[in-house]
């Protein structure tokens, strides 16, 4: 079923869809668990879609089907299209009216800082496979938005150390003009600087770039060892198939992302990307149990899942074993449950919640094969090392979280 919010034209407009998903569960179970509405708040339009969007609410649906809970959960999703406002009126009218228990994914720092005030205000959880902003769990953290996948910090320090090794100690960085662009560009200074490095030079850009000309030359320009792009999604791709163009790598200079996601390796090919070194979260060929993960998801999707899809599959699951074990959707309870209870599972391995809202778990450093290297479709990553959960994310004895749980 799709509906439509009656104000606004086209631009205000966002796909909600309900469905019942996962298999009939035992009445025994039924008697102990409570019925549950879960939402996907996504982007299925924007630069995003392929990271999140409809196969983030696949893997929704493959959670709620291992959950042993079966039709007591329902599944709503939507697009928020990017724009706070949408995906802030979008989340009040689900933990209102529409009676959902958690919201889940909701890419984009903007839409994500917009819904975790919500989420503060009506005392229910969101959980965050998408965003990277740190505020979620930091200056803004309110004890019912948990970030799942990753975080700025996370992301800067493994990223940093892993070139620093390389003795890629000047830097250029070239981020995205909006708040999670600006935070990790920060971020990647502060780490780079207390390794002992240096950044050379640093310029923002417009989300949606298509026109890099005048970065890359300023890059040039600064003889930096190493070129730093925050940027994911399309404006990664524009971006990565100029640096080429411009002749950045064949002068001697490294490239690198903060992350890279496997479906715009997918799209950019090895050819163009070979050799660049990376953080991510999660590859889907690590092992027998991520493999098997995937496998389903792939009979699905026709696409290896992004390391955002795992950590909805992975945020569904968790929460809905909370709420199985403790017999209750109140946000306080599953929240404490949560906590308590370390585990590993196909996306996180040593993974723990903190008290102020983030999962901790082990992050991987990667680069991308060359052609040659390639041994099968999606063949794409050789993991370079893990970086152990404690090590990899902030201590919470610095956090900025005023109201830890």
């Amino acid at each position: 079923m799709i509906v439509h919010p009656t104000s606004g034209g086209l631009a205000r407009r966002a796909l909600l869809g309900t469905a019942l998903a996962g298999l009939a569960a035992p009445s025994a179970l039924r008697a102990q668990a409570p019925a549950v509405k879960i939402g996907v708040l996504t982007d299925m339009s924007s630069v995003y879609a392929d990271y999140a969007g409809t196969g983030s609410v696949d893997a929704a649906r493959m959670a709620i089907a291992d959950s042993g809970l079966g039709e007591q959960v329902q599944l709503v999703f939507a697009d928020h299209q990017n724009k706070p406002d949408i995906g802030s009126n979008l989340a009040r009218a689900w933990y209102g009216s529409q009676g959902v228990d958690a919201i889940f994914d909701c890419p984009t720092s903007s839409v994500a800082l917009a819904v975790n005030t919500v989420a503060g205000q009506a005392r229910r959880l969101c959980i965050f496979s998408t965003a990277i902003i740190d505020r979620l769990t930091e200056e803004d953290c309110n004890g019912y938005g948990l970030s799942w996948t990753w975080d700025i910090y996370s992301v800067a320090r493994s990223g940093v150390l892993l070139q620093m090794r390389r003795g890629l100690d000047t830097w250029f960085i070239i981020h995205q003009d909006y708040a999670a662009g600006h935070a990790l560009a920060a971020a990647a200074k502060e780490a780079l600087e207390g390794a002992g490095g240096r950044l050379v030079g640093q310029v923002a850009h417009p989300l949606g770039s298509t026109d890099y000309s005048a970065y890359l030359l300023q890059a040039q320009a600064s003889r930096a060892k190493f070129v730093f792009f925050t940027a994911g999604g399309s404006d990664l791709i524009n971006a990565l198939k100029q640096v080429r163009e411009f002749g950045l790598v064949q002068r001697g200079q490294q490239i690198g992302t903060a992350y890279t996601v496997i479906t715009d390796v997918d799209a950019i090919g090895l050819e163009a990307l070979q050799g660049l070194n990376f953080v991510t979260a999660f590859y889907w060929d690590c092992d027998e149990q991520t493999r098997a993960f995937a496998r389903r998801f792939f009979s699905i999707r026709r696409k290896q899942p992004t390391m955002f899809q795992a950590g909805v599959y992975s945020a569904v699951s968790q929460y809905l074993k909370a709420v199985k074990s403790t017999g209750s959707t109140k946000a306080e309870e599953v929240r404490a449950w949560l906590r308590d209870h370390p585990f590993d599972d196909a996306f996180a391995r040593n993974a723990r919640l903190l008290p102020n809202g983030r999962l901790i778990h082990d992050m991987l450093t990667a680069r991308i094969k060359t052609p040659s290297e390639q041994r099968h479709p999606w063949d794409y990553y050789e993991i370079l090392d893990v970086v152990p959960a404690m090590e990899a994310f902030r201590p919470i004895e610095r956090s900025k979280c005023r109201v830890q749980f």
